[in-house]
């Protein structure tokens, strides 16, 4: 009789046979469980949702009226002959690595995880298994952050210089995530916020879980930038053109990615500056997590798939790349080929 893995990789996403459920599918499925709430991994369609309490009110701001559970981390629920729980992944507010196990073999799902405390999603946690499934997006041994307060000490002296010079701060970034992170490195006194409609959305539903953030303004049609001066435009990379961004006169603009650490990147994006900070996890933060998890068999998902396998594999792993669908609808999962 053959040994049929607790996790298989299908057309329509990440199966376990044995609970009868799919982990951030992409086809439409009976039963999803959900590690967060990015549109590449919670996606519409789907019969039934199972992700964290933290997770479930942006699902259901960007999903709408879906059918869906939630649960806390480390909570353990049995779904058929599975055992399940969900672990910090410090990716995003209520993200979260799936842990599955079935007749003692545990296998981790770990979604898109970053391992530096932001203060603002859980902390990650690692967890022990026997299989562990990676992204592999920032897969390169070019990929290593700086500490976050190094960062915000560069954002904010950046946002200062400009404010001096009567210039507004145009400052792009991932609407879900990302700007909050970046709203809590941003010193206020130096000028008021403004928030693109599309990150103040993602605010308004985190104010309302309680999670703390800076008082921001939200930019429409009828904002008059003489009454915002000093200010500080924060909106998502694509939205940095538009028409509306000339009516603030002189200004400068800067992306906020792990993409900036390429200077390739940095030209493509055209913008004056490049702040490099990722929610995803640096070269040394994936082979830290590795190691930490005790995993003899490594698969590894979207990102720098090839060149990541290879490496674990010439490094004692058991590593294989699979199939997947995730990163096309995040901002930071640009492809390699981008740059």
């Amino acid at each position: 009789m053959t040994h049929q893995p607790v996790l298989s990789f299908t057309e329509r996403g990440i199966y376990c046979g044995a609970g009868d459920f799919y982990i951030d599918p992409w086809r439409p499925v009976d039963r999803a469980l959900i590690t967060h709430g990015h549109a590449d991994h919670a996606r519409p369609g789907h019969g039934r949702y199972l992700a964290t309490h933290t997770a479930l009110p942006i699902m259901k701001h960007r999903l709408g009226n879906i059918d869906v559970q939630g649960t806390a981390y480390g909570e353990v629920t049995q779904i058929g002959d599975a055992l399940v729980s969900f672990h910090p992944a410090g990716h995003v507010p209520g993200s979260a690595q799936i842990k599955v196990a079935v007749d003692g073999e545990v296998w981790v799902a770990s979604g898109d995880y970053k391992i530096e405390d932001d203060g603002l999603s859980e902390a990650f946690e690692p967890q022990q298994c026997h299989h562990f499934i990676t992204e592999s997006t920032f897969g390169l041994p070019i990929f290593r952050w700086k500490p976050q307060k190094q960062v915000a000490d560069e954002l904010n002296t950046w946002w200062r210089t400009c404010a001096e010079a009567g210039k507004t701060a145009f400052l792009g970034a991932y609407s879900l995530g990302k700007a909050q992170r970046l709203l809590r490195m941003l010193e206020g006194e130096i000028g008021p916020i403004l928030t693109h409609g599309a990150i103040e959305g993602s605010n308004k539903v985190m104010r309302q879980q309680g999670i703390e953030l800076p008082d921001t303004a939200l930019l429409t049609k009828d904002t008059d930038p003489k009454q915002h001066r000093r200010a500080l435009v924060l909106a998502p990379p694509s939205a940095l053109g538009s028409t509306w961004a000339k009516r603030f006169g002189p200004a400068e603009s800067a992306f906020a990615s792990g993409w900036m650490q390429l200077r390739g990147i940095r030209r493509r994006r055209a913008g004056d500056r490049g702040f490099v900070i990722s929610d995803h996890a640096d070269w040394p933060g994936l082979l830290s997590t590795i190691k930490e998890t005790g995993a003899e068999n490594i698969y590894v998902t979207h990102g720098y798939t090839d060149i990541f396998a290879r490496y674990l594999g010439e490094n004692g792993w058991n590593a294989k790349v699979v199939p997947t669908e995730f990163g096309s609808d995040d901002d930071e999962a640009e492809t390699a080929a981008a740059s």
